[in-house]
């Protein structure tokens, strides 16, 4: 996972926060990789993969199901996939423009819904900026 600065991923629609430290996987080995073989201690509430260009993805070598909230290029939510299981293909959406991994479980929590206004914005976490 890579990472220019602590990054946070909010649903302006809902005034809610998806995750407070956002990693980001521009690469073409980064995105491939992405969150495979982290185990769920190191993929804890909170946190998330953001996958630049993205369409869709896989959870192969995964230890844990995922959240993944489908973005177009303004951000409007265009698809959610809650809990995929480890050793799946997700659907690919071609309106989709990047896909946010999240554990599972945060869509619920932030209630986060199709349509949807997701901004990655700098964190305000604290332990990032330290």
């Amino acid at each position: 996972m890579t990472s220019v600065s602590p990054m946070a991923a909010f649903n302006r629609t809902r005034g809610t926060c998806l995750a407070d430290d956002v990693r980001i996987a521009r690469t073409h080995w980064s995105r491939l990789r992405g969150l495979a073989g982290v185990g769920q201690t190191g993929f804890s509430a909170g946190q998330a993969l953001w996958i630049v260009p993205c369409r869709g993805v896989h959870t192969l070598a995964m230890r844990f199901p995922l959240d993944l909230v489908y973005l177009d290029r303004d951000g409007v939510v265009v698809d959610l996939r809650g809990s995929v299981q480890p050793w799946r293909f997700a659907p690919i959406n071609f309106h989709a423009a990047s896909v946010l991994e999240l554990p599972s479980g945060a869509i619920e929590r932030s209630n986060t819904g199709i349509g949807d206004t997701v901004e990655i914005v700098a964190s305000l976490n604290r332990a990032d900026a330290a």
